[in-house]
């Protein structure tokens, strides 16, 4: 596996309350997040299979008709094509792995990460 290194690529400010950081190869991306308290991830799939696992904070998801909670030191697997929404109800630090690479976080074309979207009012 190619040896990852952050400081090749600058953070991201991709909205008001989301920076991320990429590292990846022709096989997997780590993606390195701090959002602040109200960074909402509108409901969204995708073909790419993600791990995600929280530093610090919290992370509030609605997934497969569930609400589930991630916090330090836990991670949550989402399959590939699970539909899922996101919200940090703390600010937080984590860590997303997803296989293969996100194609559209590398172009920057992740329309609703930049949209800043706020989270329905009945969240």
């Amino acid at each position: 596996m190619k040896h990852f290194k952050w400081d090749e690529i600058p953070a991201e400010q991709v909205n008001d309350k989301f920076v991320r950081k990429l590292a990846w190869n022709g096989k997997v991306m780590i993606a390195w997040m701090e959002c602040k308290k109200g960074c909402y991830v509108p409901t969204h799939s995708h073909d790419n299979e993600q791990l995600t696992f929280v530093i610090s904070g919290k992370w509030r998801f609605e997934l497969d008709g569930r609400t589930i909670f991630v916090g330090p030191n836990e991670m949550l697997h989402i399959p590939s094509n699970m539909v899922h929404s996101a919200e940090a109800i703390e600010d937080l630090v984590a860590y997303d792995i997803f296989t293969p690479p996100r194609e559209d976080w590398i172009k920057g074309e992740d329309a609703y990460l930049r949209s800043g979207a706020t989270p329905p009012a009945d969240q």
